[in-house]
């Protein structure tokens, strides 16, 4: 079975919706990525940094999942990074109230031997230049690279984001970034655009509209399971692309055909993220669950037409 190694950030969030507010909760990229793919029994490893007053439990919570923990490093007296962010009516638009690097500022990732060999390599939406760093440390070309990133870097780091993307296998985006990374409104050649920056595959997040994957003239859509509720959407794209990737680890399969379903399994687990805030929802989530969504998705998606 593949390995996985996923690079982002395991920090704190305080979150406003229209359905209730939080303290400081677990949070992160890498914690929702490593939190998804422990669902397929995988080796995953979190590489990322923490402060001091990052609970040693929830470290152990992670080790209790099956997830590596070990390239996570503690900076003893640092603080570890905190986002806040207010949720409008639609659940789709927020405004982020607070951004404390702290820790990440000067985040330099180190991959722990026993993971520089993972096939599957998820990096995280971080700076540019970071993501580069991992690739670098890695002993052999990983089967399939998968990249996150970001308006923001879009904005401060475009030339080091185009040197990554040449060195990736999978981008996964939203609408609005891939507008602006391409310069097309429309997704079908803002995919093309971007494919010819470096990726083999495109994928298009649309929230509740679902996913885009693009891959040589080829398309594939999937949508999001229309949900009654939506609590907290925070952390439902990382969890999208750890299902996605963790998936793809399980099955060791990185054809265009597996990862239409890779994408089926990440916008599942992604429509149990956003029914508790943060990371509460995925902590508790059960193989039976997880099964019986996917069966919901199958009688969603699948039908016969006739065609006269």
């Amino acid at each position: 079975m593949s390995k996985l190694l996923a690079v982002g950030t395991v920090a704190f969030d305080a979150i406003e919706t229209p359905f209730g507010k939080t303290d400081k909760i677990l949070g992160g990229s890498g914690t929702f990525v490593g939190l998804a793919a422990s669902q397929f029994g995988i080796e995953t490893g979190v590489v990322s940094v923490v402060g001091g007053d990052f609970p040693e439990s929830y470290l152990s919570m992670m080790n209790d999942k099956g997830i590596n923990t070990d390239g996570v490093e503690v900076v003893k007296d640092g603080k570890t990074f905190f986002w806040s962010g207010r949720y409008h009516n639609d659940m789709n638009s927020r405004d982020t109230l607070v951004t404390e690097l702290n820790v990440l500022a000067d985040f330099n990732p180190v991959v722990p031997e026993a993971f520089k060999n993972a096939s599957i390599v998820m990096l995280g939406n971080l700076h540019p230049l970071v993501q580069l760093s991992v690739l670098e440390q890695m002993n052999e070309k990983p089967k399939l690279v998968i990249l996150d990133t970001m308006n923001f870097w879009m904005d401060s780091a475009l030339g080091d984001l185009h040197t990554v993307l040449k060195r990736i296998d999978v981008i996964t985006i939203n609408d609005e970034e891939a507008r602006q990374l391409s310069g097309e409104y429309s997704l079908v050649n803002a995919a093309k655009k971007i494919h010819e920056m470096g990726p083999k595959y495109v994928v298009i997040k649309k929230g509740e509209h679902g996913a885009l994957l693009f891959h040589n003239g080829k398309m594939f859509f999937a949508p999001a399971l229309p949900l009654a509720e939506v609590f907290d959407p925070t952390g439902a794209g990382d969890t999208f692309a750890g299902g996605f990737a963790g998936y793809l680890a399980k099955t060791e399969d990185v054809s265009f055909e597996n990862l239409k379903n890779a994408i089926i399994y990440g916008s599942n687990l992604a429509s149990f993220c956003v029914e508790k805030f943060g990371t509460q929802r995925m902590e508790e989530l059960t193989a039976d669950e997880v099964k019986h969504r996917l069966e919901a998705f199958k009688e969603l998606t699948q039908f016969d037409i006739r065609l006269s």
